[in-house]
This record gives structure tokens, sequence and C-alpha cells, in this order.
């Protein structure tokens, strides 16, 4: 069993079966469970979503489809281009391919066959307008619905005109039976290379057969180029000579001398369906001149057979025309219409044109611009038709007139009817994965009313675009509401806050983790604590009792050590300071603070310094050193029993002061030798 049929692609998509096969892609039918429509979806072969050439040209489809909105056209809905999987879901067609109903036809009649060339035809004019070129066109991609219309599908190696080229050795060139020589060769392809593909495949829906067959695709291809085919009338001797003439004209193969449009093909065959006894004057090939209808003399007896007697009317009256009578009531006819435009040219402008006969101006709102054109009843006045988009007035109606309903109007008098070509379509641009304010803007900028409806998404990131309704690509009205639907992103999921306070670094980390939640900065700091043990976390336990899945969780690691800073201030004797002596700390034999002359102190009488330790508690001695003496010399002692309280009380303890050269030392006045004094 395929692997698709079942399933849903992007949650609205149920594959229910396969109803073709192609080269590159499977077409399934499914169902859209958004739109409630069946629809079908190509879906690339799993070989080729890494082939490049394959990505181009499947790619190219949907982007030439996209562009185009044709009832002779297939519709794209939807794309998808995914790296796993890439599909087009579009227009689901219940009918079969042309290729299939000639093979069960054998050869069609011919006014069958004027029938799907005509809606082929209008198919490719309107992709060409677009500056479209199919280059595949076969029957293998024409869908004949029950009803008889006519569907063009599979634009998977379709260009934008003068784009590129192809050569006969790419596999992106359609069947070899139907290309042009110009694509055969591998030359500049145009327009006219779908015409001359419509003129193999009328060919063929004439006939029953192609008009070259070989064993090998190379051979046919020679054959296209180099070869002439057998006129289709040899074949079937039922086909009307105008009808070959068109066919033969469309299979030239010089494109110069070929149908230069799918339009002007258009203009031969329908001018054909309404005279098929019509022949066109290119039947040798060598009038470059513009098309001329030829109605065939009437002494040349034209072909008559049992089949064109059963589908042809006009065939029907062939025998009366050859009568005597029918050039006498042609004269007679002749005759009374010539008096009847006398009578009208002397009496309708005194009817109509004399003092006071005015005219009132019809209501033309809404009427079919056909009908105004064949209504005599307005041809009383000089119509002028311009065409414009309204979304009030279906296609061919009027939505506007130059001159009111019901004004006096004399006959000849000018008026200008405005025919709507219906709504003006604007085609929604692709703003899947933009962020929402750029896909409004984008759209805003196009004239769509945008609308935002948000929806939890697994994958796709809060505030991006995942989709719109209508989808991209699809032609709506101008001015139409465009809903976006934004992802919310993932739906929030809560988990218990835990306390990782006192675990080491390395268990805190693997119990944050294992919690559903992040590790977010670590950062040392002092403490008495073991080195390299959670002191704190942010968020801290307690604030809350649950947080946000895959939330943060700052940790503060201890370093295992606190450093005190406090300060200390000493008297200092004049007689060092008038010396310009020197003083230092020291504690424990090692020296603290170098020494710093006393002239550089501020106030000379003290001396403040600040001492940061890791210990708790600490012994300070002071020491001085007179100008050029190497010798320090013990001032006082301090002792600091609390380092944590910063500026400490402290115990002085004076020594015997140096004194100046030639002078007795003189032990301090002081009687506090062991009294403790507040330094602050």
């Amino acid at each position: 069993m395929d692997k698709y049929i079942g399933k849903r692609l992007d949650g609205r998509y149920v594959i229910q079966e396969i109803i073709g096969v192609g080269g590159m892609a499977v077409v399934y039918k499914a169902y859209d469970n958004i739109e409630d429509r069946t629809v079908a979806i190509k879906i690339l072969k799993e070989e080729f979503v890494s082939n490049e050439e394959f990505l181009r040209r499947f790619r190219n489809e949907s982007k030439a489809i996209a562009m185009l909105s044709h009832p002779n056209i297939v519709k794209v809905f939807d794309v998808s281009f995914g790296d796993l999987i890439q599909y087009i879901v579009m227009e689901y067609i219940d009918g079969i391919t042309l290729k299939e109903y000639i093979a069960q036809q054998g050869s069609l009649r011919w006014k069958d066959a004027v029938h799907f060339a005509l809606q082929i035809l209008r198919g490719l004019q309107h992709a060409h307008d677009k500056g479209i070129v199919h280059r595949d066109v076969k029957p293998q991609n024409i869908m004949v619905l029950p009803d008889g219309t006519i569907k063009v599908t599979d634009f998977g190696i379709a260009r934008f005109a003068r784009s590129e080229q192809r050569t006969i050795t790419d596999k992106a060139i359609g069947s070899v039976h139907y290309i042009s020589p110009e694509q055969a060769r591998g030359e500049m392809t145009d327009e006219k290379t779908d015409v001359y593909s419509v003129g193999v495949m009328l060919y063929e829906m004439l006939t029953g057969q192609l008009p070259f067959q070989a064993e090998s695709a190379v051979s046919v291809a020679i054959m296209q180029l180099q070869r002439e085919p057998t006129l289709p009338r040899e074949i079937n001797g039922s086909i009307p000579l105008g009808l070959e003439q068109i066919t033969m004209h469309a299979m030239q193969k010089d494109a110069a001398r070929r149908y230069q449009s799918a339009a002007e093909m258009l203009c031969d065959l329908e001018a054909f369906k309404k005279d098929p006894a019509a022949t066109f004057d290119y039947s040798y090939f060598v009038d470059d001149a513009p098309t001329r209808f030829v109605t065939p003399p009437a002494q040349i007896a034209q072909p008559q057979t049992d089949a064109d007697a059963d589908v042809d009317a006009e065939a029907e009256s062939e025998e009366e025309e050859k009568s005597p009578v029918i050039p006498i009531l042609a004269g007679v006819a002749t005759a009374f219409v010539i008096a009847i435009a006398v009578l009208l040219a002397v009496f309708l402008p005194k009817l109509f044109g004399g003092a006071g006969n005015a005219i009132e101006c019809p209501d033309f709102l809404g009427v079919d611009y056909e009908t105004i054109q064949t209504n005599e009843d307005y041809k009383v006045f000089d119509i002028e038709y311009q065409f414009g988009f309204s979304s009030e007035y279906e296609y061919g109606q009027v939505y506007d007139q130059s001159q009111p309903a019901g004004k006096k109007l004399k006959p000849g008098a000018k008026i200008t009817v405005f025919v709507s070509q219906g709504a003006h379509l604007v085609k929604v641009p692709d703003v899947y994965g933009d962020t929402s304010t750029m896909a409004a803007t984008e759209l805003k900028s196009k004239g769509f009313v945008v609308e935002t409806q948000e929806l939890p998404d697994e994958e796709i990131a809060a505030n991006i675009v995942i989709s719109t309704e209508p989808t991209r690509g699809t032609s709506v009205n101008e001015g139409a509401t465009i809903i976006i639907y934004v992802s919310s992103g993932k739906p929030t999921t809560y988990v218990d806050l835990r306390n990782f306070v006192g675990l080491s670094e390395a268990d805190a980390k693997q119990q944050i983790e294992a919690s559903g939640l992040k590790v977010g900065s670590v950062t040392s700091v002092d403490s008495t604590k073991p080195k390299g043990i959670v002191v704190s976390q942010s968020p801290a336990y307690g604030s809350a009792k649950q947080v946000a899945q895959g939330s943060k969780v700052d940790l503060q690691i201890s370093t295992g050590t606190v450093n005190y800073t406090f300060d200390l201030k000493v008297p200092l004797p004049d007689d060092y300071v008038d010396d310009t002596g020197y003083v230092s700390i020291w504690s424990n034999g090692q020296m603290l603070q170098e020494s710093k002359n006393l002239i550089e102190i501020n106030n000379l009488s003290d001396y403040s310094f600040s001492i940061t330790t890791q210990a708790t508690s600490m012994n300070v001695t002071v020491k001085l050193r007179r100008q050029g003496s190497t010798q320090y010399d013990n001032y006082c002692d301090l002792s600091v029993p609390d380092t944590s309280k910063g500026t400490s009380r402290r115990t002085r303890t004076y020594t015997d002061y140096p004194v100046k050269q030639d002078e007795p030392i003189e032990p301090p006045t002081t009687s506090d030798d062991s009294s403790s004094e507040d330094l602050n």
C-alpha cells in the first residue's frame, strides 16, 4: 500500500487514492477538510526531492499555474516545498485524458475535434498573455470532463517566454511526437511552439493517428525536422478542406510561416465553425499575406461524404445551392434589402433627427455586451465600448455609461458604455514564514484587508505566519479580506521549581535539566561554604511553585573564601615627620604596604590605611624609618580581633622612640601602653 494513502498533509489534506503516476510525480485524490472539497495533490517522487533539475521543474509548474485563472486551465489552490515532501494542490478533475478519449474513439468527429481545439487554444492564449509558454502540449496533458469541457494541465516544463532554451537531449522537453521543429533543434521557443503542438493534436484527433511515428524518439524528432506529414484528408476523406488547411498551417515547420499566436488560430477555427465550407489560401504554404477566407466557387464541386452529411447542417443544402432558383431568389432579396436601406436613409432622419425628435438614452446597466452589439434598437446611437473591472457586475455586463438613462439625445449621439471584465483579481502573495507585521504590511500594500488569528504550533516560532486564507497564490477580488494564521508558539507547559541550594554545581545542573528547565548563568561568589557549592539560585526557591518549562535557572557558586577589609589610623611622632621619614605596615614579619614618605601624607599627625585579608583576626605592626636609613624601627602594634567588622578597635603599644642623631632616646609620655582606644 502506498505510504501516503490515509495520511494527512499539513493537518488538512487527507490522501484517499492514487489517480495518476507521471515521470516525476504521483497524483493523489484527497479531501481538503478546511475548504470541504475534493482536490488533486501532485507529490514529487522521493527519488527526485534532492534533484535540483526536478525541483526546478516542479516549482516552475506551481509558479506557472498560480499565475493563471481560466476555465480551460486546471486551478492550483496550494503549494508546499518542504525538505522531505513537495506537493501542489490542484483542482480535482473527474474525467479522462484526451489521449484516452482518442484511443476509445479511434478518430473524432471533426466537430468534436474543433470543439476541443477551441478550448485548448483559449486556455493557451490566456497563458501566453501572461508570458507563459507550456512547451509540453500533448493529449496526455489535456483532461476531458464528462460535459465536454477541456482542462489544460501539467505545466511542469512551462517557462516564461524567452527566458531560457532547451535542447533535444534535455529530459525536460515534451513528448517528441508533439514538439515543434525549433524545440527539437534546441532553439528558443515561444508561443508558436504550443501552436505547433495543438496542430499535431488536431491532426491526431481528426485522423486517429500521429503525423510521425518511428521506433525511436530520435527518429521521430528527425522526421519532425525534415519530413512533411501525410495530408489528413488522405487518411480521412470526411475532413473538410478548410479544417485540413488550418491543421497543416499550424504544423508549418518554419515558425515564421505558422500561426503567430493561439489567437490567430482561434480566429480561423471560429470562422470555420460558423462556415464549414470556408477554405483558406495557405494550402501550399506560399502566401505571406494575412489569412483570407475563400468561399469555394459554385462550379467547383466540394467533396461530400456520408459523415459530412451526418454532422454538418450546411452540407445538407449543397444540392439546393446548385439549383438555378437560388441565384434568382438571391437577386430579389438583394433588391429588397437595398430598397429598405434607401427608405431608412430617407425617413430615419425625419423620425429621429428632426427638430424636437430626441430619443431617450437607454439604461444599459447590467445589459450584456453582446446584446448591445446585436440589438437593432441601439444602432441609432454611436456606441463606444470601454472595458474595466467591476465586482458588482458579471463579466460582459455594462457597469456604467457616459450618458444617464432617460436623457434626451439626438440620433447618432455618442454613448460610452463601460463593460465589466469581472472583479479585479489580485493574487494572494506568499507570506508564509514572514513575521505577522511583515505579512500584514505586504498584504495591505496589495489592497487587502487583513485579519490575524493565532494558532499554537509545535514547530513554528511565535509570531511567524503559518498560512493564509485564502491560500497563497489564489486569485481573489481586490480589497478582499485575508486571514493570516500566526503561530503562538508551543503551548506553555509548567514544571515544579525545586531547591538547588546546597548541591554541588554538577548535581544542580543535572537536576535542573531533569526538571525540564535550562541552566542559565553560573557565577562565582565569595562564601564561607565549601568551594563549588550552590549558595543561591534565581528564581529563588519559594518565589513560585511552578515555572514555564524550558525556563532558565541562574546559579551562584561558592569560591570557598571570604575577603575582609578594615580601616586603621595611628598618630605619628613629630620628629619623624620633620625628618621626612617613612612609614610601612607589617604583619607576621611580612610587609603589607610599601614604605610611604611621611611628607606625602596630607594629615601629618595621623596616618590612615586599609587592609584586606581572608583572616578573621590579625595583628598589625607599624614601622618607621628615618631618611637615609635602611633600618625599620617598630613604632606600635595594632590588634584587630574581628576583621569582618571593617574598622576595628585596636590595642596600641608604643616602643622606645628612636631619636634624632646626637639626641638621647626618650620613652613615650603616654601612660596607657596597654589601653584600648576607639580608632573610629
